[in-house]
């Protein structure tokens, strides 16, 4: 049985995505510009993985109370307090980051003494210190991690597509990141390891968005060898526009259940995931098929086939 609400959802469409496409750009300069004003002048709010801190392994003989904990965390004064679950219902990971000029040591013997003293029945099964060292180190790794994944992605594109798809489809990831990025730094978010694997997520994607907008793309170049290439955007935007719906919708009303029931702990990854599929989804029809009609394509061998432009080029 069909998801009723989909006759709804046009199956033949008309829109002239490529005369927006000066528009589109000029919105995407000042989003990148804001972006990096705000990364430079503001920053992450980077989270205990990168800044350093303490983390304590707890066990109770009942399912962990997170919620109840972090108001605890809150009231002690553990900085930048975070409880999450670890492996059973009765095991939970707290975090928290000593404050300025108090040692690691001094700070996890005194949140756990207060723990302890609300909590009776909680256990700390482990210690373990994070140093600034370390952060410093795991904040490289992460973002090595990113520029990887986008040398993969550009190899890939470049290896199915050619190197035009490719560059568009790498100019297209990384205006997703740093929007990505300029997001959690005005909204404040928490900036963890959690983040640097929903920003990968993210690449994900949006590699798959570019690869199927391209391969439409190039299905249509190798038919229609004559049209102008901005009417042949047009006409596989307009092809693949319904896909395009279904797909993204359902992806968000996943991502929105578990942004409404997840909690605090997934609100932040939710949230990273959520824009990323929005700008994903804007980036792959007006920056990587902009950039492919800059640079040109080459069009295929095959016999050309006639094409009436004039449904595809009404607004």
């Amino acid at each position: 049985m069909r998801w009723p609400l989909i006759r709804y959802i046009p199956r033949s469409t008309h829109y002239r995505f490529v005369r927006w496409a000066p528009v589109a750009a000029v919105f995407s300069a000042i989003l990148i510009l804001g972006s990096i004003g705000s990364l430079v002048f503001q920053g992450l709010n980077l989270g205990i993985d990168f800044k350093g801190g303490v983390a304590l392994e707890i066990n109770m003989p009942r399912p962990v109370p997170q919620g109840e904990l972090r108001t605890a965390l809150d009231q002690i004064g553990a900085h930048d307090g975070q409880v999450q679950g670890f492996g059973s219902p009765n095991a939970a990971m707290v975090k928290f980051r000593p404050a300025e000029g108090e040692a690691a040591t001094a700070a996890s013997k005194h949140v756990e003494a207060e723990l302890v003293k609300r909590f009776p029945d909680l256990k700390v099964t482990s210690r373990s210190e994070v140093g600034a060292k370390v952060s410093g180190e795991l904040l490289m790794s992460g973002f090595k991690a990113l520029g990887v994944a986008l040398l993969l992605t550009l190899g890939y594109i470049w290896f199915r597509f050619g190197l035009s798809y490719g560059t568009g489809a790498v100019v297209a990831v990384i205006h997703d990141i740093v929007l990505t990025l300029g997001l959690l730094s005005v909204v404040g978010i928490e900036f963890s390891m959690t983040e640097i694997a929903a920003l990968l997520t993210v690449i994900g994607y949006s590699m798959n968005e570019k690869v199927i907008t391209f391969d439409r793309l190039k299905e249509n170049l190798r038919k229609y060898k004559t049209t102008p290439l901005r009417d042949i955007i047009d006409l596989s935007e307009n092809e693949r526009l319904s896909r395009t719906i279904i797909t993204g919708t359902t992806a968000l009303l996943a991502l929105g259940g578990t942004m409404a029931f997840g909690g605090p702990v997934l609100f932040p990854l939710v949230t990273t995931m959520i824009f990323g599929i929005i700008i994903g989804t804007y980036s792959s029809i007006y920056i990587a098929l902009p950039m492919i009609l800059v640079w040109g394509v080459k069009r295929g061998d095959e016999e050309a086939t006639p094409i009436k432009l004039g449904a595809a080029s009404r607004p």
